[in-house]
């Protein structure tokens, strides 16, 4: 081996339905080796792309399955001089949708394990199944390097009851595992704390609403470093209004499409997770898009535009009112880091709650954490970068220390 990947380096692995995303990290430092992508597994269209100490390359061919993609991955790295199965990684570490009830801590995966999270998997059939596609691959080709899952669900399993409760009838519920789960907590976890040691404040005093805008989107109400409430619920259609998801809608509305429109509830499915949110309203689920197009007077996207800032003030109101004392709202993810007019118009006119945006700090764009509410806002308004694969890093090598 020409070059090394020494063990105190974790291979973070986010396996998804068509795509897998991968980085090596060393989750002391920071400092990211090699990071890749590959897209449209199971079409003859598969590209991965692929980067390592910033050489980066693009391999275009087709990619069979997710077994094809890691084996293939694994050629990048031999291509670069490393073995990653004879290396000495301290770990992978697997993004797993949902932990249902079963996990709420990162979990070393075994056989038991597994099985679990397969068992668990009608909760979120459209990610647990390929987060297990991509445990499975990598554990085939690394079989030596312990393996463990980071649960999106895990930062909300200790929500109050009154906010993980449905009204639903409640031997229903208890049967079939219905309850309000949450996701994005590995960003929303990461975030939170972020905020704290930017801005050197013990995270067990500061009071937060934290806005998960990318693609998919959740905000957050933590008080005192706990998940109070969030907007995503059993499943991660509910809440704001996303790229291609529906958010909060009137369950009636499926009966509507059932009785009337003959529709099956797989093609619901399809409707409210793939072709709703910004693309089903103005054709575009890229946020960046949308804003040209408002800018240009389209009257599609201006709609699509004020629906989702009408769904985003709906829960920060709420979640002022939750938290009773906020000292901090935050902004992450692709369009909460970077559309500064999302951050501007879903604040405005909040001065009567102490929530002042700074017009020049807005607009400035960085990589960084940063404040963006003016010297007299009583609240403090940032934006803070997440970076999930470093959480998911940080939590597989501290379990794989304590197993040791």
């Amino acid at each position: 081996m020409s070059d090394s990947v020494s063990d105190d380096l974790v291979l973070v692995v986010n396996a998804g339905s068509s795509s897998l995303k991968y980085q090596v990290l060393n989750p002391a430092t920071e400092a990211v080796i090699a990071d890749g992508l590959a897209e449209q597994i199971g079409e003859s269209s598969s590209r991965i792309r692929h980067d390592y100490r910033g050489n980066e390359v693009l391999v275009e061919g087709t990619l069979v399955d997710h077994n094809a993609a890691i084996a293939k991955v694994m050629e990048l790295f031999e291509a670069d001089g490393v073995d990653l199965a004879g290396s000495g990684l301290a770990a992978v570490g697997h993004r797993v949708v949902h932990g249902g009830r079963s996990f709420f801590a990162p979990t070393l995966i075994d056989a038991t394990v597994r099985s679990e999270i397969e068992r668990i998997s009608p909760l979120a059939p459209l990610h647990n199944p390929a987060n297990l596609v991509g445990i499975d691959a990598v554990s085939a080709l690394l079989p030596d390097v312990p393996a463990v899952a980071v649960f999106d669900t895990a930062f909300f399993h200790d929500l109050p009851d009154a906010a993980a409760t449905y009204a639903l009838d409640a031997e229903v519920a208890k049967q079939y595992a219905i309850r309000r789960y949450g996701f994005h907590g590995t960003s929303h976890e990461y975030v939170s704390r972020k905020v704290a040691e930017t801005l050197g404040r013990d995270y067990g005093d500061i009071n937060q609403i934290v806005l998960h805008l990318g693609n998919g989107a959740s905000m957050s109400a933590v008080a005192g470093g706990k998940a109070i409430d969030t907007t995503m619920g059993m499943t991660p259609l509910e809440g704001l209004v996303m790229g291609t998801r529906t958010g909060d809608i009137d369950a009636g509305i499926v009966f509507q499409l059932a009785r009337v429109a003959g529709m099956s509830i797989d093609d619901i499915d399809v409707l409210f997770n793939k072709n709703s949110g910004l693309k089903g309203l103005c054709g575009e689920n890229d946020f960046r898009a949308v804003l040209e197009r408002v800018d240009a007077g389209d009257d599609s996207a201006r709609l699509a535009y004020d629906v989702y800032l009408h769904r985003l003030r709906r829960y920060i109101g709420a979640y002022l009112i939750e938290l009773g004392r906020v000292d901090v709202i935050v902004f992450t993810a692709g369009v909460g880091e970077n559309a500064s007019p999302v951050r501007a118009d879903s604040l405005a006119g909040l001065e009567n709650f102490g929530i002042e945006v700074d017009a020049e700090r807005n607009a400035v764009r960085g990589k960084g954490p940063r404040v963006i509410s003016t010297d007299t806002s009583a609240v403090t308004i940032m934006v803070v970068p997440t970076n999930e694969e470093l959480a998911i890093a940080r939590q597989a090598i501290e379990v794989v220390a304590a197993t040791e």
